[in-house]
């Protein structure tokens, strides 16, 4: 079978620097264990979920709501990973590649969230849904 070393990209929203779509050419060509629902640019944490702009959702729905270039919040984080020079989210249903985060708060909620969860898992509080 012939290797497809391309990745397609819609933007729809906002335009991205020249790292992210590099960034993001790059985790989409590591492997992974199972199946990665999507990729994100521009993450930070927010009460126990991801928020970014999602690219090449094995999904994206009857009405494109996770189309390439659409900000998405994912529900809550069960656990966080570094595989190879990326991060992995993965979520009740779902795996998400971290491609870049966002610039200033990205990492700092990141690692904030790691220092608070730990190794549990921390359910959303009603009040911030």
């Amino acid at each position: 079978m012939e290797e497809i070393n391309t990745v397609a990209v819609d933007l729809h929203v906002k335009r991205f620097s020249d790292f992210d779509l590099l960034r993001l050419a790059k985790a989409a060509s590591q492997d992974y264990d199972g199946l990665v629902t999507a990729f994100l640019v521009n993450v930070h944490i927010y009460a126990c979920s991801a928020v970014g702009v999602v690219f090449s959702h094995i999904c994206p729905g009857p009405y494109q709501r996770f189309a390439d270039g659409r900000l998405i919040r994912t529900s809550d984080i069960q656990s966080v990973t570094k595989k190879g020079r990326f991060w992995v989210i993965n979520t009740v249903n779902s795996k998400y590649v971290v491609a870049t985060f966002r610039r200033d708060v990205g990492r700092r909620s990141l690692r904030e969230f790691i220092r608070i969860a730990g190794d549990r898992f921390i359910p959303t509080p009603s009040r911030l849904q």
